[in-house]
């Protein structure tokens, strides 16, 4: 339902000190939910898939990996808040376009199985 609003346009960017790439994201719930219930954030670029392990949320606090986040219950991602996504790759992205993906696995407090959002967009760094 919201899932075309995930990847915010024209947010792809190399971070500065050359440690990998970022992108700002939206939840795809309209309720916000606790970072606890983020079970996964599967960023994929130009088809490749990265490590979970690669793979950062800033929320303005802390960044958190997604092992923190299995344990981050006093945090909340409300809905319509942007969120920066990280990534560590050494050296970042190519300038040009890339081909971004981000599917997000959500934990529904009253579903019996979890949510999956997902979008897909083509950015330039910037």
């Amino acid at each position: 339902m919201f899932d075309k609003y995930l990847i915010v346009d024209d947010s792809l960017r190399n971070l500065p000190d050359g440690s990998g790439f970022a992108f700002e994201a939206r939840l795809g719930y309209y309720r916000g939910l606790g970072l606890s219930m983020v079970e996964e954030l599967a960023v994929t670029v130009d088809g490749e898939d990265i490590d979970r392990a690669a793979v950062r949320f800033h929320d303005g606090d802390d960044a958190l990996t997604m092992d923190d986040m299995e344990i981050a219950y006093d945090r909340r991602w409300e809905f319509g808040a942007k969120a920066t996504i990280s990534v560590v790759r050494p050296g970042g992205l190519a300038q040009g376009e890339h081909t971004l993906d981000l599917r997000e696995k959500l934990r529904i407090s009253y579903l019996p199985f979890p949510s999956f959002n997902s979008d897909s967009k083509t950015l330039s760094v910037r």
